[in-house]
């Protein structure tokens, strides 16, 4: 896979810095039983790496301390983590809001059936990639198959009670381009989500995340072999827009790497970028001892996250 951060290191990215963490992004892992085109972590089956109960432990000691109100996992799959149920109970415990960023597909591999009902048991926000309500450009970005996967698990979501009127589960769905292109309009494609997969499927849920793809890992390498990086990296700068730096997750979010090593965000993490002014990683354990620096690391990726309605966890910042 061809590296990209050459390319992003020296960039012209406006200096940012971090407000208050209310939210811990925990990567559990870089194992998942799929392998999409436009995936930042490059995850996928063969992948290994996990983070253990030790570290989990550690990132709820340092949560506490933090005072963070969210626990949001992601991977991978999350679910494919042995000791996930346990972090989710323990979580829930103290009285955490816990998101699950997963790949609705799961539910379907033999093994993690239960993925659902748990969910459900634990009022887990389900956080469900769906990168188009077409088939076509669904299983073009993940597999073929994925597409109908995904619509059987959304539906056993809703009839658990996700996204159900007067219900407390919490279901959005995440969008990707399936291409070198910014996202469009989040409102719109919202509206249109809503309508063909009630329509056609009779699903419903919460809201649409939006999200840019990142030049890194699997999809910048993509972009290099397709002669796309350049071109696309001047698409994002073309369109960066200075108010969405108030507005981005790294501000407000810490990213811990499945051993504990702590990132300004996901994106940082999977490019190995340290936290700002640090020449080596920072653990959590650490954290229990010193504070955070309050300038977070930039580089040329970061006008993925800033360009036109901007682009974060939580879908458009505008």
């Amino acid at each position: 896979m061809r590296n990209t951060w050459p390319r992003l290191e020296h960039s012209d990215f406006p200096a940012i810095e971090r407000a208050r963490v209310t939210t811990l992004q925990l990567n559990l892992g870089y194992r998942c039983n799929l392998s999409c085109i436009h995936c930042h972590v490059n995850a996928g089956p063969r992948r290994t790496e996990t983070m253990d109960r030790e570290t989990m432990q550690l990132a709820l000691e340092v949560g506490r301390k933090l005072g963070v109100k969210t626990l949001d996992m992601t991977g991978g799959s999350p679910e494919m983590n042995p000791d996930f149920r346990w972090l989710v109970e323990q979580a829930r415990a103290t009285g955490l809001h816990v998101m699950d960023r997963l790949n609705p597909t799961i539910m379907e591999e033999p093994g993690y059936e239960w993925v659902g009902e748990f969910l459900a048991e634990h009022r887990v926000e389900a956080v469900a990639s769906l990168p188009c309500y077409s088939q076509e450009n669904v299983d073009e970005q993940r597999g073929d198959g994925v597409f109908e996967s995904s619509i059987r698990a959304l539906r056993r979501l809703n009839d658990l009670g996700y996204a159900q009127p007067g219900s407390e589960l919490v279901l959005n769905l995440v969008y990707n381009p399936n291409g070198a292109f910014l996202p469009p309009a989040q409102a719109k494609l919202e509206t249109d989500y809503r309508r063909l997969l009630g329509d056609n499927f009779g699903i419903t849920f919460n809201h649409l995340y939006a999200l840019a793809n990142m030049p890194i890992q699997r999809f910048g390498s993509w972009l290099l072999s397709k002669g796309q990086f350049e071109p696309y990296m001047q698409t994002l700068r073309n369109a960066h827009q200075d108010s969405n730096l108030d507005s981005v997750m790294c501000r407000s979010t810490l990213s811990v790497g499945y051993d504990g090593s702590l990132f300004d965000c996901d994106f940082n993490q999977m490019l190995k970028l340290p936290l700002a002014g640090r020449k080596s990683h920072t653990h959590l354990r650490d954290l229990l001892q010193h504070d955070l620096p309050s300038r977070i690391g930039v580089a040329g990726h970061c006008f993925g996250c800033t360009a036109g309605q901007g682009s974060s966890c939580g879908g458009a910042l505008t």
